[in-house]
């Protein structure tokens, strides 16, 4: 039987996934649903031999960071990326983070049951939306990007998120019990190591990136 964990914060794809599952997969059972990044790393603790469809944008910890760190626990866990953003930059984090598969929420339903079957097998597996990125060999030559991300610091990717998801910088401070300066600094911070200096595009980038959330 393959155990495959859902990691999503919204419950009707959750519930949608596992209805895929159980109507197309042969000896798949959903043992556990996860609704943000924090729960699937502590799941993902004591359960390194499950199957995870993880998405990239959750709360509290995106769903590329949480992969991060399973991969930096357990090397061999199996993850499937699912995302509404078919762009490079989101497959390349993934696979780079180490997730073994990526799949775009619009693919169709057999494909989520077909990227299983197929990190069951030893083997990757790219939704035909996002496995042009692989003919075009951005694995390991891709240009450097200014705007990756890599730069911040982790706190400077959690006030990013809250700036992104609409709080002001005084909820923010209140947040993380700091002054209202110190969050304006990191603000400061934040748009001179990506080169970008309007608000829309600060929220654009961290919403691309899988930093935040709608």
């Amino acid at each position: 039987m393959k155990k495959v964990v859902l990691a999503d914060d919204h419950a009707i794809v959750r519930t949608g996934v596992r209805t895929v599952l159980e109507r197309l997969g042969k000896d798949m059972e959903v043992t556990a649903e996860v609704s943000n990044g924090q729960e699937l790393v502590d799941y993902a603790k004591t359960h390194p031999d499950e199957i995870y469809v993880v998405d990239i944008a959750m709360p509290v910890m995106n769903g590329i960071e949480a992969v991060e760190q399973m991969v930096n626990m357990h090397p061999d866990i199996k993850v499937v990326m699912l995302s509404m953003y078919d762009d490079r930059i989101s497959v390349e984090k993934s696979l780079k983070a180490g997730a073994k598969g990526f799949i775009v929420k619009v693919s169709a339903a057999d494909e989520i049951v077909n990227a299983i079957e197929e990190l069951c097998a030893g083997r990757f597996y790219l939704c035909s939306k996002v496995s042009k990125y692989i003919v075009q060999g951005f694995l390991g030559k891709t240009s450097p990007r200014k705007r990756d991300g890599r730069g911040l610091t982790p706190k400077e990717k959690e006030v990013l998120q809250l700036i992104a998801e609409g709080y002001s910088s005084k909820q923010i401070a209140k947040a993380f019990n700091l002054s209202l300066n110190t969050i304006h600094v990191h603000r400061n911070n934040i748009m001179k190591k990506l080169g970008i200096h309007k608000q829309t595009e600060l929220v654009r980038f961290a919403l691309k990136e899988g930093i935040a959330r709608l």
